[in-house]
């Protein structure tokens, strides 16, 4: 009997280790990601470019991370048959490394975008919107990687808030840009761009909002997703 009761000790230690490695790896992805944001906004605030030459060149890292832990969540699926709370930590992830892998593709594209204007100078002109925007878009990311290395659902419900504030600054943003063409009809090309840049944020802005909802379904087995907690 104790035999038996050692053995299942310790797969049960090694299972729990695999979990806790698992939220680790799916963590260690999410600074990956935001470093590659920090980067981009780090050129736009002093238009030195080699931040987004490095992020355009190393959305690999990104898909890498990606595949190795859809890899793992697929092996303990098959191999341990989770418990309940279990299966929503594993979904829970298979969810959050898909948005934190778009988050990448977005920083990736803003970074090319970037780099397509001749003139660094013009980073000043065009994206000075899109830099107060992005900063508060890493806060968001930031903050909702947090709520889930805590596993804090209440901190999750109010950061997905901040997607609303996120989603006025772009419209505002689209406005002013707009007022460069009007003003110079030869800006049309890198306003564009900029537009491009702006949307990709926003897109950055609604997968940080999952991984809060993520964060929610994990912690309380709530799908949240058409707005079942009050998040609107």
């Amino acid at each position: 009997m104790s035999t038996y009761n050692t053995g299942s000790t310790h797969i049960s230690q090694q299972y729990d280790n695999e979990l806790e490695d698992l939220r680790s790896k799916v963590l260690s992805m999410g600074g990956v990601v935001e470093d590659h944001l920090v980067k981009v906004i780090t050129t736009l605030s002093t238009t030195q470019l080699e931040g987004v030459e490095y992020v355009a060149e190393s959305d690999h890292v990104v898909n890498s991370l990606e595949i190795e832990i859809d890899q793992i969540c697929t092996e303990i699926l098959l191999r341990r048959t989770p418990a309940a709370s279990d299966m929503r930590l594993v979904l829970a992830i298979f969810k959050t490394i898909t948005d934190l892998e778009r988050i990448g593709d977005e920083t990736e594209k803003i970074a090319r975008l970037v780099l397509k204007l001749n003139d660094p100078r013009a980073i000043t002109i065009y994206y000075t919107g899109i830099l107060a925007i992005s900063r508060n878009v890493r806060r968001m990311l930031s903050d909702a990687l947090n709520a889930f290395a805590r596993m804090d659902s209440k901190s999750a419900i109010r950061i997905a808030q901040m997607d609303k504030e996120i989603d006025a600054g772009i419209d505002l943003l689209m406005r002013q840009l707009i007022t460069f063409t009007l003003e110079d009809v030869s800006a049309i090309s890198a306003v564009l761009d900029a537009v491009l840049a702006a949307r990709a944020l926003e897109r950055i802005g609604d997968h940080a909002r999952n991984i809060c909802e993520n964060v929610i379904y994990l912690v309380d087995g709530i799908d949240v997703r058409h707005g079942e907690t009050g998040i609107s």
